[in-house]
C-alpha cells in the first residue's frame, strides 16, 4: 500500500457529513439490522451466502491467529472449509495451500471462489500464492485452481475483492481488484486460466490526494509504534457488477467517490488501457466505503466507515441508509442472498495496533450482520 508521510491536520471539516433521509433507528439494533454471527477469534473480512444458505467467511492472516484462513459457518461457529489440510499456512508449497485469504464469492453457478492474496501479514507475494480457487459446492472438493502469473500479479499486489460474470467467452470471466502496487483491476478468463489487467495506475483507482477520514473521532492514519504517522492509502477496493452485466462499479478505499467501467472493454484482452480508460465514469460522491455489492435491481449496497452506517445507492443516483449503529464498526464485505438480505462484516480494522501506536483497540466479538432486502443478488449466467 501506498502510504505518504502525515505533517499537519484538523479534524474540522474532515469527514464527510452523514447521509440524511431514510437512517430508521439508532443504537445496537439501529434500523433492521441483526446479528447473524459472532467471532471471538481471528478477525473476518469476508463473507458470502450460497443458494442454499451456506455461509462462508475468511480470516486473512494478517497478525491474528488464523489456524484456518476460510470458513463454513455450521450451529453459527467457524469451521475450516473444504477442509483444515488445504488452509493450513505452507510457504513450502505455495500452490498448494491456502495462504491468506482475502476474499470469497459465490458465483451465479453457486460455486465457491477463494481468492488468495498469497500474502501473510500483506508481505510481498510470490508466484503460487496469489490465485482463484473454486470449490464445488455439492461435493466441497476443489474443482479449479487458477495461479496469476507475476506480470499480472506484480509481487506488491494485493489481490482484494471480486465479482463474476458467467455469460462471457466460453466458461464465464472474474473480475478482481487489486488494492496495492500499482491498483487497478486484474480479468480471469475461466475457462483458459488467462489474465490481464486494467485500469493500472488510473487515477479511477488510486488513492485520492491528500484523503484523511476521520473514524471514531480521529484522524483515521497508520500510526507505529516507533515512528511518524502516515496517510492511510489504499487504491481500488471495493468492486460490484451492475444487473445487466454492462458496467463494473468499483472504489479506492482511500476516497469518497464511486466510477464505473464498461465491462465490455475490460473483459476485451485486445482493447488498450486507452480505449478502456475512455470508458470510464465518475459517478460522484459516496461515503467512505471498503467493500461494494450490488442486486438484481440495479442498486449498489456499501458501508460508510465514518458513520457506522450501510447505505444503498440507488439507479438514479440518490442513497439511501439502509442501518446505523454502534455496533457497525467498519463494515467490510457486503453479500446479497437468495434469502433476500444483505449480509456484512463488521470488523473494527480501524482499531488494529497498526493505527494506534502499537494498541490493539478491538473489543471482540467482530460480527456478522445482515439487513433484509427487497431484492436477490446478481446473477449473470
Amino acid at each position: 500500500m501506498k502510504r505518504r508521510t502525515f505533517l499537519t491536520a484538523t479534524t474540522t471539516s474532515l469527514a464527510a457529513a452523514p447521509l440524511t433521509g431514510h437512517a430508521r433507528a439508532t443504537g445496537r439494533t439501529a434500523g433492521d439490522h441483526e446479528v447473524a454471527a459472532r467471532f471471538w477469534g481471528a478477525m473476518p473480512t469476508g463473507v458470502t451466502v450460497s443458494r442454499r444458505g451456506r455461509v462462508f467467511v475468511n480470516f486473512p492472516r494478517w497478525g491474528d491467529d488464523v489456524p484456518f484462513t476460510v470458513a463454513e459457518l455450521r450451529g453459527g461457529k467457524p469451521v475450516a472449509y473444504p477442509d483444515a489440510e488445504v488452509n493450513r499456512e505452507d510457504p513450502s508449497d505455495l500452490a498448494g495451500h491456502l495462504q491468506s485469504v482475502q476474499s470469497v464469492v459465490v458465483d451465479p453457478a453457486d460455486r465457491l471462489w477463494i481468492l488468495d492474496t498469497g500474502s501473510p501479514l500483506m508481505a510481498e507475494s510470490s508466484y503460487g500464492g496469489p490465485k482463484l480457487v473454486a470449490v464445488d459446492l455439492r461435493t466441497d472438493r476443489i474443482v479449479r485452481k487458477i495461479l496469476f502469473p507475476p506480470e499480472v500479479v506484480p509481487s506488491d499486489s494485493y489481490p482484494n475483492d471480486v465479482r463474476f460474470d458467467l455469460r462471457r467467452g466460453a466458461e464465464g470471466m472474474a473480475f478482481v481488484t487489486d488494492s496495492s502496487g500499482s491498483n487497478g483491476v486484474v480479468v480471469v478468463d475461466l475457462a483458459t486460466g488467462r489474465s490481464w489487467r486494467r485500469l493500472t495506475g488510473h487515477p479511477s483507482a488510486l488513492p485520492d490526494d491528500g484523503f484523511l477520514p476521520v473514524i471514531e473521532g480521529e484522524p483515521f492514519m497508520n500510526r507505529p509504534a516507533d515512528g511518524e504517522p502516515t496517510r492511510f492509502e489504499v487504491g481500488s477496493d471495493g468492486i460490484a457488477i451492475s444487473a445487466d452485466g454492462k458496467r463494473l462499479f468499483y472504489c479506492p478505499l482511500s476516497s469518497r467517490r464511486l466510477h464505473s467501467v464498461s465491462t465490455d472493454a475490460v473483459a476485451d484482452p485486445d482493447a488498450s488501457q486507452a480505449e478502456v480508460a475512455a470508458t470510464v465514469e465518475d459517478l460522484g460522491y459516496k461515503p467512505m466505503a471498503d467493500g461494494l455489492e450490488s442486486d438484481d435491481k440495479g442498486r449498489i449496497y456499501g458501508g460508510d466507515l465514518e458513520h457506522n452506517t450501510i447505505w444503498r445507492r440507488n439507479p438514479d443516483g440518490t442513497y439511501e441508509t439502509l442501518a446505523q449503529g454502534p455496533d457497525l464498526i467498519w463494515v467490510d464485505t457486503l453479500s446479497v442472498a437468495s434469502d433476500r438480505h444483505l449480509y456484512a462484516i463488521a470488523n473494527q480494522l480501524n482499531r488494529q495496533a497498526d493505527h494506534h501506536e502499537g494498541h490493539d483497540l478491538r473489543r471482540k466479538p467482530y460480527l456478522l450482520v445482515r439487513v433484509p432486502i427487497d431484492t436477490g443478488p446478481v446473477r449473470l449466467v
